[in-house]
């Protein structure tokens, strides 16, 4: 078993919190991955698994369990059954910003928007990661899975992971446990072959946030280069000279709302629509078929409204801290908590539940935390 020595997990998380754990491994094999998953799953102990720790806040006391640290790394090229796509295997400890270059350099679309993201491969389907207007459900085709109830390796499809807004059966939701606990050990993308041309941008969104209009046209590697430009201005690429990114990138997941709240809130609040899901398919007997079929039912959709516009309009502006704490919001954007020079996870936290009750008094709504939360109560 490759054990290493334990150090502080703040050493190896964006936030820069976290004890020392009793035992660490380093799994830099898919084999060494599943083994070491499988001995601490029958050992029993508290067990964390450590990818690029860019979605963690962690607590301060030592752990008392194991760390498996996933250090797998390596893209596979594989054919696609549609025309003009082509898939990619990826090991799950794959640096994500490493997969995005290496897309866009190779003219394979469908992730260049997601760019300067942090953390790893395999983390990216469980909470499945998304910027302006792009998410990885859009490209997934598979991932496998080792299966911690049996220790069992299954290739599971994209549509069985229950993926929705930073969400999936995978995830560990504060308050709240995975329906279908395991981890991933490679992902299977398929993205389109575009090349190195300019082509029109897909997504209001996007387009949005580039500064482009309805008929622009841009390249793989212009989209990159300015969403990675705009990341950066609010301090969401992580820079060891600049505490703005000792993060977890967005706390507050941009809430999604009812039509009719969505109603409630300033005209001014920024919103998007979250599409409706399709109704069920309507199947009619031959027999009893009378030559009309009925409507489908159709309703407003969701709305999904900006987390960090909420936080500003309470009256928290950029950089607000509490009292003697070390922890504040970053000066670049609203929507992220910063570890300001050894801030401990108990005052991150105590600034996280502030946040979340000037937004609650302000506009009746609860902003739910976006990083997996160990050994930290909010």
């Amino acid at each position: 078993m490759p054990d290493v020595p334990p150090i502080p997990l703040a050493q190896l998380t964006t936030l820069r919190t976290g004890g020392m754990p009793d035992r660490m491994i380093e799994a830099h094999t898919t084999d060494e991955l599943v083994d070491a998953l499988r001995s601490a799953w029958a050992d029993g102990a508290p067990l964390l698994v450590l990818g690029g720790g860019s979605n963690l806040l962690i607590g301060d006391e030592p752990f008392d369990g194991t760390v498996i640290r996933v250090r797998t790394s390596g893209i596979e090229r594989l054919p696609s059954p549609r025309p003009g796509f082509e898939r990619l295997r990826v090991q799950a400890g794959h640096d994500w910003e490493a997969l995005v270059a290496y897309a866009v350099a190779e003219g394979l679309a469908g992730i260049e928007a997601m760019s300067g993201i942090p953390g790893t491969v395999g983390a990216a389907p469980v909470q499945n990661i998304g910027a302006y207007g792009q998410e990885i459900v859009q490209t997934l085709a598979e991932v496998e899975l080792i299966d911690e109830h049996t220790g069992e390796v299954s290739t599971v499809p994209a549509d069985e992971l229950g993926l929705g807004f930073r969400t999936s059966v995978l995830k560990h939701h504060y308050g709240s446990v995975p329906e279908r606990p395991g981890v991933i050990l490679t992902v299977t993308l398929e993205l389109e072959q575009v090349g190195h041309g300019e082509r029109p941008v897909v997504g209001e969104q996007l387009r949005t946030a580039l500064g482009l209009g309805p008929e622009a046209s841009v390249s793989l590697a212009w989209v990159r280069d300015h969403v990675l430009d705009t990341r950066r201005r609010k301090g969401m690429v992580l820079d060891p000279e600049d505490p703005d990114t000792y993060s977890a990138g967005s706390f507050f997941q941009n809430a999604i709302v009812s039509p009719s709240f969505a109603r409630t809130l300033p005209p001014e609040c920024p919103r998007w629509p979250v599409a409706p899901d399709l109704d069920s398919v309507l199947v009619i007997p031959l027999a009893a078929y009378e030559g009309y079929v009925p409507p489908s039912a159709s309703r407003e959709s969701d709305v999904k409204v900006s987390a960090a516009w909420l936080i500003e309009h309470s009256g928290l502006r950029k950089g607000f801290k509490l009292p003697r704490s070390r922890a504040s919001l970053s000066t670049k954007h609203a929507l992220a908590l910063t570890n300001r020079g050894d801030a401990s996870a108990d005052e991150l936290a105590e600034l996280a539940r502030f946040i979340q009750g000037r937004v609650q008094s302000e506009f009746g709504l609860i902003l739910q935390p976006e990083p997996v939360l160990v050994g930290v109560e909010l």
